[in-house]
């Protein structure tokens, strides 16, 4: 990936969702690990919200954001592992218009390095809806930094060529 100095970066309004049946605002180190790489690296934080690990609460909430115009991008933390509460994948899957098998692949590759084959049990994915980029990610703190650091920022940066999901974002380029 290339970092053109001839582009001007461009933020992004991002939604974190934080899925959790015990987390509190207080306690969410993943949503809040998320918010403050997103305003560092300068981007706009939309909404921040905590929602127990229920299909239909999930569903709620992210089909709010993907209706949303003001909203660009939705990361969720949380509720992509195999216990029998863990249920993101199967609430957003059906909310995409296109999955992008290749976020969860990377991640898991790239996840590799620190947990080994206990990735195996991520089902971290992403996908696009009405022109929103969604990226739902593992629950714990690391996942989120490794998930944000090496998959979701690089693509978020409208600088990094040969492409990057800002310029595929008709609601910011029409700008």
């Amino acid at each position: 990936m290339t970092h053109r100095t001839d582009r001007e970066f461009i933020p992004v309004r991002i939604a974190v969702l934080t899925v959790s049946d015990s987390r509190t605002e207080e306690t969410d180190t993943s949503g809040k690990a998320l918010v403050e790489r997103l305003v560092a690296a300068g981007h706009v934080l939309a909404e921040k919200s905590i929602v127990p690990d229920s299909i239909y609460s999930m569903r709620a909430e992210v089909s709010r954001w993907i209706a949303d115009p003001e909203v660009n991008v939705i990361i969720t933390t949380g509720g992509t592992g195999i216990t029998g509460r863990d249920s993101t994948p199967e609430a957003i899957r059906p909310l995409l218009d296109k999955e992008l098998e290749g976020i969860g692949e990377l991640f898991r590759w790239l996840s590799y390095r620190d947990i080994k084959t206990s990735t195996v049990a991520s089902r971290a994915l992403g996908g696009v809806a009405n022109a929103t980029f969604i990226f739902c990610l593992p629950g714990s703190t690391g996942a989120c930094r490794t998930g944000w650091d090496e998959v979701i920022e690089p693509q978020l940066d409208y600088r990094n060529t040969p492409c990057n999901v800002v310029e595929l974002l008709p609601r910011l380029m029409e700008r």
